[in-house]
């Protein structure tokens, strides 16, 4: 096992102006299950490349353990990589895949048997150990490629979106397995997602990017109850923090028909600032921000009411958790209160966080 460091890392792509990773200063500890989330194009898979030896790095370094990787090949980094289709070989069997880059690094063959055997029982393949690829589910394949990476043993796994191409159950189950393995093998492992969702379930750390540039690394309860600036607030949490740019006149603000006083040293000298309220922040009350419900979203345990509030300047669209056993119906009116202690509060023009 070992740490990984990127010191001030950076990527830039030939023709292109703006770097796909740009200053990336992020150290990962040992044994720590990290996960790289973002947008499509924030430079989450080029971190991961870069510290696979797949892409170059054009500044900075990458350190795993004491030892600089920057400039070494794949081979030389003693990591195992996942990816997103699961790339087995299709002629060869699920056991034969597992222990192919043993097999070519001249592994003698009891030890890659047994290194193979002890993979498959962790992940609960020992059935289909002589089976080919074809005949396996989507999920089964995805853990023959966790497996083929398991029998390496090596310092840090890395893995590229390894659910994309499973159906939403699967993805549910297999997110835990993959959870549960890499506390019981205490390996570093570096993963990568679009899927927040994923990020917050599975991750000790959760890194958020944006075009290139790290916006927050923080454990995943810290990301959600203090997001460093709009775009963390915004991405982290579903249904997203509702967000509303409004005007500050004297300490207060106005949404819906309610007045909410803010507290001084939040909004400074600002005429305007960024009040974000996550749904389940909202109370239904006999007063308070009045909103039109557009769509009723019944989750079972939860229910969920999108529709319109009155704002300075216009509607507001509106989100709100509300009690599942007793939704409001469509084109129905409530009346909301926001939790004092739970308003987040953002500077209009840089988006970071006032409090």
């Amino acid at each position: 096992m070992a740490s990984v460091t990127f010191e001030k890392t950076s990527k830039l792509w030939p023709g292109s102006s703006q770097p796909a990773v740009n200053g990336l200063d992020l150290e990962i500890g040992d044994g720590e299950f990290l996960v790289l989330v973002g947008p499509s194009g924030c430079g989450k898979s080029t971190s991961l490349r870069m510290l696979a030896g797949l892409d170059t790095v054009d500044g900075g370094r990458i350190l795993i353990g004491d030892r600089d990787v920057t400039r070494l090949e794949p081979k030389e980094r003693d990591i195992a990589m996942v990816f997103q289709n699961y790339a087995l070989y299709p002629h060869m069997t699920v056991a034969e895949n597992m222990g192919f880059a043993l097999k070519l690094a001249k592994t003698p063959k009891p030890e890659i048997d047994k290194r193979v055997n002890e993979a498959a029982k962790l992940l609960g393949l020992d059935p289909y150990l002589a089976r080919k690829p074809k005949a396996l589910s989507g999920g089964q394949r995805q853990r023959v490629a966790m497996g083929r990476a398991i029998v390496r043993q090596p310092r840090v796994f890395l893995m590229d979106e390894p659910l994309s191409n499973l159906d939403a159950k699967l993805r549910v189950q297999t997110r835990t397995q993959i959870a549960q393995l890499q506390r019981r093998l205490d390996t570093t492992t570096v993963y990568v997602t679009h899927d927040q969702v994923e990020a917050m379930t599975m991750g000790d750390r959760v890194a958020v990017l944006k075009d290139g540039v790290l916006q927050q690394c923080a454990t995943p309860r810290e990301l959600y109850a203090k997001p460093i600036n709009v775009f963390v607030a915004g991405f982290m949490g579903s249904p997203a923090m509702n967000l509303f740019t409004l005007p500050v006149s004297d300490g207060v603000i106005e949404l819906g028909g309610q007045q909410i006083a803010l507290p001084r040293n939040a909004t400074g000298q600002s005429k305007e600032v960024v009040i974000g309220i996550r749904p389940e922040h909202f109370v239904v009350a006999s007063s308070g921000i009045e909103m039109e419900v557009d769509v009723v979203e019944e989750l079972g345990s939860d229910a969920y009411v999108y529709g319109r509030t009155r704002g300075p300047n216009g509607e507001l669209q509106i989100v709100a958790r509300v009690d599942w056993r007793n939704p409001p119906a469509k084109g129905s009116r409530l009346q909301l209160q926001a939790e004092p202690k739970q308003i987040h509060i953002f500077a209009a023009d840089t988006g970071n966080r006032l409090i």
